[in-house]
């Protein structure tokens, strides 16, 4: 299992990156947290952001597709994308993420 994250400016943006990846088999669920603080350098300048922060659970062989979605669908020219390997997963959960990570039917 991978987890991912990214961020975005506002709620309406988070949940529509949320449900775009649920309903389409991409993660087995995303979690949005925020709104949070973010501290960054953009333009030559030191920024303060308040966003909300992503946290997607996807399948290895769902990973490529959740990726091309949510940098294809995010509203900033140059979004946070960290993806990280599970070290462990417990098996009732990975075995409920495979249950609930494929293409749903037509």
């Amino acid at each position: 299992m991978f987890v991912a994250w990214t961020t975005v400016a506002d709620r309406a943006d988070a949940d529509r990156l949320a449900t775009g990846a649920v309903e389409r088999g991409l993660a087995a669920c995303v979690q949005i947290d925020g709104p949070i603080t973010s501290h960054y350098r953009w333009g030559g300048k030191v920024e303060r952001t308040e966003e909300f922060r992503l946290t997607f659970k996807c399948l290895p062989e769902r990973l490529m597709a959740l990726e091309t979605y949510v940098l294809g669908s995010h509203p900033y020219a140059t979004p946070e994308w960290l993806v990280v390997r599970a070290e462990r997963v417990g098996e009732k959960y990975l075995s409920w993420a495979g249950a609930n990570s494929s293409t749903p039917p037509p």
